[in-house]
């Protein structure tokens, strides 16, 4: 009979804000044929844990071992008082996508990249784009704690961790400030009237886009594909030529619109209730 076990490679460790993390060797009958990192969450706190790693060995693939050393790991976290558990699946890893899904992960997001050309492209006839002013910024910032603790919540994240996470990251965006050399607020503009918000992150070699929004009277007349062109631009102008972005599970417009700009899919976020 072979027994599946985890077993701990180092002490339980403790940050100073309550985060846990601990590595382990996965173990068929005492012997090492993988490994599995759990840690809590970084931005939901103490009651989402994430498997941050789940690696076995090439001759021991293929037997389950994978979805027990999962299982224990789940296991671990109900110890740990998580209610949820969460795992980051890369795009060409299809045995692990079919694993999640089949240990009943649900898609809660996913990362999408595109490689840059050398030259920015143009925006629409009677399009332009301006920094966003102080005046936009506090209302925009504000109306954004809602939208987005109502996103996670919809996929999974209990409200109060989600409204928890959306304030906490508020607060940063707030105290850091409109004017700051890591990112771009910026405003499109169509025939003089604004029409749509944009915030660029720019990250090591790597540019990110964490807010694109079409102003809800001018939606569906292409001015999120011209905010996409507008965050392109402004990658190249930077000097990075990979631009990334998360789109959430459900969001066809926006998946679709990606898509069709050439973006490809580098990664899934899943999520497991645990209760």
């Amino acid at each position: 009979m072979m027994t599946t076990t985890l077993r701990p490679t180092e002490p339980l460790q403790r940050g100073a804000d309550g985060a846990l993390s601990r590595h382990y060797t996965v173990c068929v009958n005492s012997r090492p044929v993988g490994a599995i990192h759990l840690a809590t969450h970084p931005s939901f706190g103490r009651t989402v844990a994430q498997i941050k790693d789940l690696r076995i060995d090439e001759p021991d693939r293929g037997r389950g071992r994978g979805a027990v050393a999962a299982l224990a790991a789940e296991e671990v976290a109900r110890g740990w008082g998580c209610g949820q558990v969460e795992i980051r699946v890369p795009a060409d890893a299809a045995p692990a996508l079919r694993l999640a899904t089949a240990l009943g992960y649900v898609h809660r997001n996913r990362g999408m990249e595109k490689r840059l050309g050398p030259t920015a492209p143009e925006l629409p006839a009677g399009s332009r784009s301006r920094p966003m002013t102080q005046a936009e910024f506090g209302p925009w910032a504000e109306r954004g704690i809602e939208e987005y603790a109502r996103d996670w919540s919809e996929r999974g994240v209990p409200e109060a961790e989600a409204r928890a996470r959306s304030r906490k990251d508020h607060h940063q965006l707030v105290t850091r400030g409109l004017v700051t050399d890591e990112a771009l607020y910026s405003i499109l503009e169509h025939d003089g009237v604004r029409v749509g918000f944009l915030w660029v992150e720019f990250i090591g070699e790597k540019a990110f886009v964490y807010d694109v929004e079409a102003e809800e009277p001018f939606r569906g007349r292409g001015h999120g594909r011209s905010l996409m062109l507008l965050a392109e631009g402004q990658a190249i102008a930077s000097g990075r030529h990979l631009l990334g972005l998360n789109v959430f599970a459900g969001n066809t417009p926006a998946e679709r619109l990606y898509e069709s700009l050439g973006y490809e899919t580098v990664g899934y976020s899943m999520y497991k209730s645990l209760v």
